[in-house]
């Protein structure tokens, strides 16, 4: 068997069903030999987005793969990689290498070399018979502990060597749990608390321990917040539910947070980052983690539960309920979330229902929100204002029907992302809600979702400026209009063979949401370019 052949067998036993990628590299032809569906993206990066989100929404039980040419391929894919890492994303990233003779000579790009930093592993397939053992150390790695990308590079002048025959069964996936005596120490610390808060960040999404959350949270009658990655992780429609923490956070989030006295955070980094919460100081954190690396990384902890987080809740639930024997009342707290949060919309309530023109882009969210089912939905933001518009007021309900990231913001990954999900879940709707510099980034792909058959509905928000820049760029923008930008994109969408429709009435707001969708419906990408005003409040304290 050659080795291209054995790659692309070896990916297709271990569920692979779905390559992303761009020529020149010649696993794209092995692996449709295979029938493993090759997709073809105008730039590297969506490619990488769109494979990323194959991970997130199976949970890494489907692993999403691109492979890309060597040299300029490789390195414009570095930062769809290096997102991937930041958000601990296991992606399979198969770049072609160099001809060995010259591999590693300067200025010869190495992607074992330069993607190590930001690679859960990287290596070389140097010797064609090592190809088995190399492939089985990458899905382990990719099936096992906290994700992140793993590079194989395969030299141009090896695909077609001879390996013979090989042995190869599919990794194995292993969980590890607590030390017990850890869960009784923290056991003893939430009994003790008076205002605990749960903080879920993505491990509950990777663990599928969302019931366990649920539990858990009604259990000891504790509201819950998430990271932006692990939105949707519980239920927001829940009584207990104070919504998602990022750059803007809803009000119950930072009262509650205010208020604790002991911050319980699961499958959680606690990353300090501009777009997550803002811890005050002198709090009192739990932290459960699957990564040591992680404990008492960015705050100080006051007990650590190092697994799985699935197995880490069971765990606390079953020493918890030694105690308590039935679940605490929690009418007073979600009393108290309702009362916070409603005054809290009634504040924005003006921006939701806005009658404007241009339009206000909560206006747009909020007519969004009605239009769709969210259980049937999975909805992903971009970079900048579309994520802090967006991320407060999204209402989900349903796991992993919100797509949050942000430790480091892409401006166009949403796009990637949706046509990842729609790729690997065909049968909900996927939407990415970005603005005109995402677009700038990334639209050309697009195309990408027209050529491919990936209907996906894209809302724009579209003020023609960098509006998030206005307050730092006075000068340059007043002298040099800096931060003015423009496009007419709903015709861009048609122009590709998409569907677009340009959107300045509030009046037609929710109609042309329908339109979109069943553009959607009928196997068509949508794109739907709102005319919004210069808005820059967003909710934070």
């Amino acid at each position: 068997m050659k080795l291209g052949q054995a790659v692309a067998e070896i990916m297709k036993r271990e569920g692979i069903e779905i390559l992303c990628g761009y020529p020149v590299n010649h696993l794209i032809e092995f692996a449709a030999a295979v029938d493993i569906r090759p997709v073809m993206v105008r730039q590297e990066r969506i490619g990488l987005h769109m494979a990323d989100a194959i991970s997130r929404v199976t949970s890494g039980r489907k692993i999403g793969a691109f492979c890309m040419q060597h040299g300029p391929g490789s390195e414009n894919a570095y930062g769809g990689v290096a997102q991937a890492y930041s958000e601990s994303v296991p992606l399979l990233v198969i770049p072609q290498g160099y001809p060995r003779r010259i591999a590693g000579i300067d200025p010869n790009y190495s992607s074992t070399r330069e993607m190590r930093g930001i690679a859960k592993s990287a290596e070389w397939v140097a010797v064609p018979a090592e190809l088995p053992n190399i492939m089985r150390r990458a899905f382990s790695r990719l099936r096992n502990g906290r994700g992140g990308p793993v590079i194989v590079e395969v030299p141009t002048d090896i695909w077609n060597e001879e390996i013979g025959d090989f042995d190869y069964s599919p990794a194995i996936r292993a969980r590890t749990a607590p030390d017990p005596a850890d869960v009784r120490r923290a056991a003893e610390l939430i009994l003790a608390a008076r205002r605990p808060v749960i903080y879920a960040g993505t491990g509950i999404h990777w663990a599928e321990a969302w019931p366990q959350l649920r539990r858990f949270a009604e259990l000891i009658a504790a509201p819950v917040t998430t990271s932006i990655g692990g939105k949707s992780a519980f239920p927001e429609n829940h009584p207990l539910a104070l919504g998602s923490g990022g750059n803007a956070i809803p009000k119950p989030v930072h009262h509650f947070i205010a208020e604790s006295d002991l911050i319980i955070g699961i499958g959680c980094s606690f990353t300090e980052t501009n777009f997550g919460i803002r811890f005050p100081k002198g709090k009192r954190f739990i932290q459960a983690t699957l990564d040591p690396d992680h404990l008492a990384k960015d705050v100080p902890i006051v007990a650590a539960l190092l697994g799985d987080a699935a197995l880490t809740l069971e765990a606390l639930i079953g020493e918890l309920s030694q105690t308590l024997k039935s679940p605490r009342d929690s009418s007073e707290i979600a009393a108290e979330i309702a009362s916070v949060r409603e005054g809290w919309m009634a504040e924005w309530q003006p921006r939701l229902s806005s009658n404007e023109t241009p339009l206000s882009p909560y206006r747009v969210i909020a007519e969004l929100m009605r239009a769709v089912d969210p259980n049937q939905t999975i909805i992903t933001h971009d970079a900048g204002s579309p994520r802090d518009q967006i991320s407060p007021f999204w209402v989900s309900t349903a796991p992993l029907s919100y797509l949050g990231w942000g430790k480091t913001t892409q401006l166009g990954m949403g796009l990637g992302l949706a046509m990842g999900a729609k790729l690997a879940k065909p049968d909900k709707l996927c939407i990415n809600v970005w603005g005109d510099a995402a677009i700038g980034f990334t639209g050309m792909d697009f195309e990408t979702a027209v050529r491919e058959r990936i209907p996906i509905l894209s809302i724009l928000f579209n003020n023609f400026s960098m509006a998030i820049e206005l307050k730092v760029m006075p000068i340059s923008t007043e002298k040099y209009r800096a931060t003015d930008i423009s496009g007419d994109y709903a015709a861009m969408a048609r122009a590709f063979g998409g569907y677009g429709e340009r959107i300045t009435e509030p009046g037609d707001i929710a109609s042309a949401i329908r339109r979109g969708i069943d553009a959607t419906k009928a196997g068509t990408p949508a794109l739907l370019e709102f005319i919004t005003g210069k808005e820059t409040r967003i909710s934070k304290f």
